[in-house]
């Protein structure tokens, strides 16, 4: 990867990445064993001693992993056989291989960033598999699901906007159309701020109507490329014939609010004939302590038609009835919990790339995303964003986020600069947002 600047790591006292592992990471992890120790009754209930033991089992592994960490003790490899072990320890090997220290061993500290972020989550997950019979419990679905309850005053506003707009949807000339399409992209963007991993797992729901709060927002969003969207997608319906299809695919986030916005945005564009079908592809395993699951996203679809609000329970009808018609369709893939930036995609997993390639628009939403698409690095402000790819490019995509970490490309000379001067955390609050665009102009 020649010409790439350095990766983000935590070597950098005082920066966003240096905080994260020091403190961020840690309360995580707090959490997480307080969350097995709040649930030591209903393993007792399910299964007995067995039960009991497991969770004990799961704390000692926990609190062993949150040892190393603050202690910045090496980083050592899985051991529980998953589907995706081989290729964790294949990784660590070549993290290994370029480290310069003199026990060349990869610690919290000095390896990069997103790296040692993924390998916590992934420790995690192996520290349940390796506690049967509590082997299925999901750590952060409390937090996830407290999150879609905190938000329903938001969540019925969407709802009705939305089954408004599908009302009159017919009506609508080609520039109203356009409108609602920009206005849903945003409110898809401003959900993108319910992040659990930022807050430590803390309760970031939504409190307020985001429909209204647009027109105040617009001056946050630094990259705006949802024109490119809109002539991309417009271009796909006007030449579709009769039987072609029209593939949107989401690369989904969070859970709770943001998982409605997105589920709002799909359903607008099947209403809209921008696309004729909608793929979500979601994470294996709990990750990042709001990354949606397939348990996530049924359960928050039958959580909205089972609503007491006749349009919240509209659209979870009608959710369900896209799933069922094959329209909606939800995947996973251990890629995406693992710790590689998306350029080597290709070649860890081919069959993903493949998949991608059919897209006519892939959207890629939230912080995790855009690290991943960009390599979590060290790069100029002004650098274009397809440079930043570094050769990942299997559909036109666009990257959707709020800012919550110390990489931003693609913005204008002296744009970051100006910020960084006024708002030095400018880019790690989720205050700003970016629709930043790659593909055919």
């Amino acid at each position: 990867m020649a010409g790439v600047p350095a990766s983000l790591s935590g070597r950098d006292v005082g920066s966003f990445a240096y905080l994260t592992v020091k403190d961020r990471i840690p309360q995580i992890l707090t959490k997480v064993i307080d969350t097995l120790h709040r649930h030591k009754s209903e393993f007792f209930e399910k299964h007995g001693e067995e039960g009991v033991e497991a969770e004990k089992k799961a704390i000692s592994l926990l609190s062993k992993l949150r040892n190393e960490l603050q202690t910045d003790k090496p980083i050592i490899p899985l051991v529980e056989k998953f589907v995706d072990t081989d290729i964790w320890n294949q990784y660590l090997e070549y993290q290994q291989s370029l480290i310069n220290e003199s026990d060349g061993k990869s610690r919290w500290f000095y390896s990069p960033w997103l790296f040692v972020e993924c390998y916590m989550y992934r420790r995690i997950h192996e520290a349940i598999i390796q506690s049967p019979p509590i082997n299925y419990f999901d750590v952060f679905k409390e937090s996830k699901e407290q999150n879609f309850y905190e938000s329903q005053e938001s969540i019925i506003a969407l709802c009705t906007h939305l089954q408004q707009l599908i009302t009159t949807i017919e009506d609508l000339d080609e520039n109203q159309l356009k409108d609602e399409f920009f206005k849903l992209l945003q409110i898809s963007l401003w959900g993108n701020k319910c992040d659990l991993s930022l807050s430590g797992g803390e309760s970031r729901s939504q409190k307020t109507d985001v429909v209204n709060s647009l027109e105040n927002l617009k001056p946050f969003i630094l990259v705006n490329d949802v024109e490119h969207l809109w002539s991309l997608l417009r271009n796909c319906k006007k030449t579709r014939e009769k039987a072609s299809v029209i593939s949107v695919y989401i690369v989904l986030d969070n859970s709770g609010f943001e998982l409605v916005t997105d589920l709002i945005l799909a359903n607008f564009l099947l209403s809209s004939k921008l696309a004729t079908e909608v793929h979500f592809y979601g994470k294996m395993i709990p990750w990042f302590v709001s990354d949606t699951t397939i348990h996530d996203f049924n359960w928050l679809i039958e959580q909205v038609k089972h609503a007491n609000h006749k349009w919240m329970s509209k659209c979870g009808a009608d959710w369900e009835d896209y799933i069922k018609m094959g329209k909606w369709v939800y995947h996973d893939h251990i890629f995406w919990t693992l710790p590689h930036e998306y350029c080597a995609m290709p070649q860890v997993a081919p069959d993903l790339y493949a998949e991608l390639q059919k897209a006519h628009l892939i959207l890629f939403k939230g912080d995790l995303n855009y690290r991943k698409l960009t390599g979590d690095r060290k790069w100029e402000f002004s650098v274009p964003f397809h440079q930043a790819l570094n050769g990942f490019h299997p559909a036109p995509l666009c990257a959707i986020r709020t800012l919550k970490a110390e990489t931003q490309v693609g913005l204008q000379p002296g744009q970051g600069e100006q910020l960084m001067a006024s708002e030095p955390s400018w880019w790690t609050t989720g205050k700003y947002g970016i629709f930043q665009y790659d593909g055919p102009l």
